[in-house]
């Protein structure tokens, strides 16, 4: 089986060289898509010749012809395909990402076209779930938005409530990071989090809010210590700090139901900070073979 040769680095021009026309963009997703091996999306036979459109396979068996765009995050996409590889490249390359406005200025695209695809991207962006914090694993929350008088401790008013877990390492190092939306500060919201990207054998300290306590049932590590305005806690302030300068000095406001959105796109660049060199390759491999998701445009 021919080895996929795959784009690593994080050099614009030798990104523009690669990908400037057309046909390379296809031949990259065609390489993704079919790189296990060509399977007919209806009748499963392994047989094929080419199809139609550049890059394309026909079965010939039941003669469907397949795109390499078809069922993948780019099937259907109002942005041309070199187009928006250089987007996926900024949102994945770039520390801070780019805003739908900078986006549009510098693609000469409609902002919301570059809105709507940013959030396909930011679908392809979510945790994998398969790699949960062990070791040693902070837990706080924060408050996402503006600030409202006579709005204290847990009480979130109009603003969104997130929890973070982040991960320490070993000589005072961090490692990867994940935050979620929650409804309010109880146990039956931070269970779902913990169950989705924490160990159960992690060692999880968090402050002495009494949301905790009842999670000491599966996570027999957890221990509770007093947060003293975050200062027990320095590494997990920082971060907290960080996303929220990140969300106020590029997007400035972000709805709820897009938060989320924001919050995978920041942890999917941060988690791989020492990998920048294959994090375009990793994402757009995920936008191939993840399903398309329908954006609500009502909320």
């Amino acid at each position: 089986m021919e080895v996929r040769d795959k784009f690593t680095g994080l050099n614009s021009i030798k990104f523009t060289l690669r990908f400037h026309q057309v046909e390379a963009c296809y031949k990259y997703l065609s390489d993704i898509k079919w790189e296990d091996g060509y399977h007919c999306r209806k009748c499963n036979h392994t047989g094929y010749c080419l199809g139609v459109k550049p890059h394309s396979r026909r079965c010939v068996k039941c003669s469907y012809d397949e795109s390499p765009t078809s069922g993948t995050m780019f099937d259907k996409c109002k942005i041309l395909i070199h187009i928006a590889f250089h987007i996926v490249f900024r949102l994945s390359t770039k520390k801070k990402g780019m805003s739908s406005l900078e986006l549009s200025n510098e693609f000469e695209q409609r902002q919301k076209t570059c809105w709507e695809f940013k959030w396909k991207v930011q679908q392809a962006m979510q945790s994998s779930l398969n790699y949960p914090l062990t070791g040693e694993v902070h837990v706080d929350e924060c408050f996402i938005g503006g600030e409202e008088e006579q709005k204290q401790g847990r009480s979130k008013g109009k603003k969104k409530l997130v929890i973070v877990a982040l991960e320490k390492l070993p000589f005072n190092g961090v490692g990867r990071a994940y935050a979620q939306i929650i409804e309010d500060a109880s146990n039956t919201s931070f269970r779902p989090f913990f169950e989705a990207h924490i160990s159960k054998d992690a060692d999880v300290v968090t402050d002495e809010w009494t949301g905790y306590i009842p999670l000491k049932k599966d996570y027999t590590k957890l221990k509770q210590v007093p947060s003293n305005k975050g200062k027990n806690q320095p590494d997990m302030h920082i971060h907290i700090m960080n996303l929220k300068g990140w969300l106020r000095g590029i997007h400035h406001h972000c709805s709820k139901e897009r938060l989320q959105g924001y919050l995978e796109e920041y942890h999917f660049r941060y988690n791989r900070r020492n990998n920048m060199d294959t994090i375009f390759d990793t994402l757009l491999k995920r936008m191939v073979n993840y399903e398309p998701k329908r954006l609500n445009t009502d909320k």
